[in-house]
């Protein structure tokens, strides 16, 4: 079997044509919690969270996600909050997380059931809770590359909510006449946390034609909507006049960034070590990417949710300082990276070594050789597996004929 097949499915595909994903079963097998409850009933504030599946799908199971726990739980919910927590720490308290299920159709947001889902989408703070379900929550911690964990889950029977703080934003675009990528974009210009946008379309607050749409989708789609308006907007800027590196490391992963002189390029590429979520049963390590020119992609990226997690990442830089360039990122992932926790992990790494001070050079051969001395891996091997830095580095250039 190709060692990259499970990097090129992460869970999703089924590419092994096995029904069910091994890797995620052997988790799920080592992550079997105890009940969080003792009888069907659980009270406690929602950080404010909820949950669209995407099984069954036009009709799938939707509902509110709240821990046993009083208080102040927005950091439950919040990735943006969470860099530099371990992955232990992140997995203790999303496994607190109790998911309720109600089945509904996405087309058809009626109901006072759907009615909760959306107050509490809706909602700036913490919501108290009541949630009556029709057995005990069971089951194990749900782990998925796209969506960070959460704990047990089981069916609604009842829900008793105080009434919510209301997002002011997002309760302007429910009611304004706002198509769905209007409104994403008019949340994310006004200061609106990514991740509450995604919250907020998931659950069909969002648009003219309003439904739900799975939690998974909806992280990738507002990730994409962002990244591609600011991406339009960069290619009005001038080149950026330097080659830059930056870089940070967090959960075992080291992440690299490489800017450089250039109309509007980008690459992320992941180097998965053996026996690390997406390489585990593998005796090599596996690198794999994805890639865009100038006129962007036609097509999905194959690895997923990160390429455009990333990409908004960098096109926020870029569009901040008013600069067009290439932009290569370069991820090594370390055995300490045991199992996934969403592509928020790699939205605010970016963004965390975006934030820092980047290492700058006159050409890309000083840059590549700083780009070496960070990464374990030898940098003839990343360049082997980039079309980026292949074209940059052995292309010739109408420039170089005028010499």
């Amino acid at each position: 079997m190709d060692d990259s097949i499970c990097i090129r499915c992460r869970g999703t595909k089924m590419l092994c044509g096995k029904p069910r994903c091994p890797v995620m079963v052997k988790y799920h097998k080592n992550l079997e919690v105890k009940p969080l409850i003792e009888k069907n009933v659980l009270h406690g504030n929602s950080p404010p969270s909820i949950f669209v599946g995407r099984m069954g799908y036009p009709k799938v199971y939707a509902g509110p996600m709240l821990p046993p726990v009083e208080g102040d739980t927005s950091f439950m919910d919040t990735p943006e909050l969470w860099h530099g927590r371990s992955i232990d720490d992140i997995v203790d308290f999303r496994m607190k997380l109790v998911r309720g299920k109600y089945r509904v159709d996405v087309r058809n947001l009626q109901g006072r059931m759907v009615e909760h889902i959306q107050e509490l989408a809706m909602a700036f703070k913490p919501v108290e809770m009541e949630v009556e379900f029709e057995r005990k929550p069971r089951g194990v911690i749900a782990l998925y590359d796209e969506v960070q964990p959460h704990g047990p889950s089981a069916p609604i029977k009842k829900i008793r909510m105080e009434n919510p703080k209301v997002h002011p934003k997002i309760e302007k675009v429910f009611y304004d006449e706002m198509k769905a990528v209007e409104a994403i974009l008019w949340l994310y210009e006004n200061g609106t946390f990514v991740s509450s946008i995604q919250k907020a379309f998931s659950a069909g607050l969002l648009g003219i034609d309003k439904k739900m749409v799975p939690t998974r989708w909806s992280i990738t789609a507002v990730d994409d909507t962002i990244g591609k308006k600011m991406v339009e907007e960069i290619k009005a800027h001038p080149w950026l006049n330097e080659y830059r590196v930056y870089y940070t490391k967090s959960m075992d992963n080291l992440w690299v960034v490489l800017m450089y002189p250039s109309e509007w390029q980008y690459e992320l590429i992941e180097a998965w070590y053996p026996n690390t979520t997406w390489n585990p049963m593998g005796k090599r390590i596996v690198i794999f990417g994805d890639h865009e020119y100038y006129n962007g992609r036609s097509e999905y990226a194959t690895i997923g949710g990160c390429y455009y997690a990333a990409r908004l990442a960098v096109a926020e830089k870029l569009r901040k300082e008013k600069r067009q360039a290439g932009a290569v990122v370069l991820r090594e992932i370390h055995p300490g990276y045991i199992m996934p926790v969403g592509v928020w992990n790699v939205r605010e790494n970016v963004r965390k070594a975006l934030r820092g001070e980047a290492r700058k050079f006159e050409n890309m051969k000083e840059a590549m050789l700083f780009v070496s001395s960070l990464l374990h891996i030898p940098i003839k091997r990343w360049i082997e597996s980039s079309e980026l830095l292949k074209h940059n580095l052995y292309q010739k250039k109408l420039e170089d004929f005028a010499k």
